[in-house]
């Protein structure tokens, strides 16, 4: 009996240990280059806003272009915090102005209201994050 529990626990173990082994191995998921980002975005706008096939090229293509020079401005290494922060807030700006062109009001209203829920969604979670972090700095001694 004591046999058969040992070889079971050992069993076990080397189930778990390849189980582990092969969570170690799987490759760590690249971040999507800017086609793909341009690909996702442009896809979930043209069922959203019920693009036509025209909207629909001009939103990808500057869908792109921004998601392209958002990935080269994170790279820039020469630019400070705050530099970057105002970058990309530029090219949010850029990518609303230029949307505004594409798209008929009342479209670009239902893309302005969904983006401004998902700002407000962010600055939620980053508070929820602060918070914890302040309670965490007054638990500790």
């Amino acid at each position: 009996m004591e046999k058969k529990i040992w070889t079971m626990m050992l069993l076990l173990f080397t189930a778990f240990a390849v189980h582990a082994q092969d969570i170690a191995a799987k490759p760590k998921k690249e971040r999507w280059d800017a086609a793909g980002k341009a690909d996702k975005m442009s896809d979930k706008l043209y069922r959203e806003l019920n693009l036509t096939k025209e909207q629909s090229k001009h939103i990808h293509d500057i869908n792109e272009d921004i998601a392209r020079r958002r990935d080269e401005t994170r790279k820039n290494t020469s630019l400070s915090a705050r530099e970057r922060m105002q970058a990309l807030q530029s090219l949010d700006t850029e990518r609303n102005n230029r949307f505004k062109s594409v798209l008929t009001p009342a479209q670009y209203k239902k893309w302005n209201d969904w983006e401004l829920k998902k700002k407000e969604q962010l600055e939620q979670k980053m508070d929820r994050k602060q918070d914890k972090k302040e309670a965490r700095k007054a638990n500790t001694p």
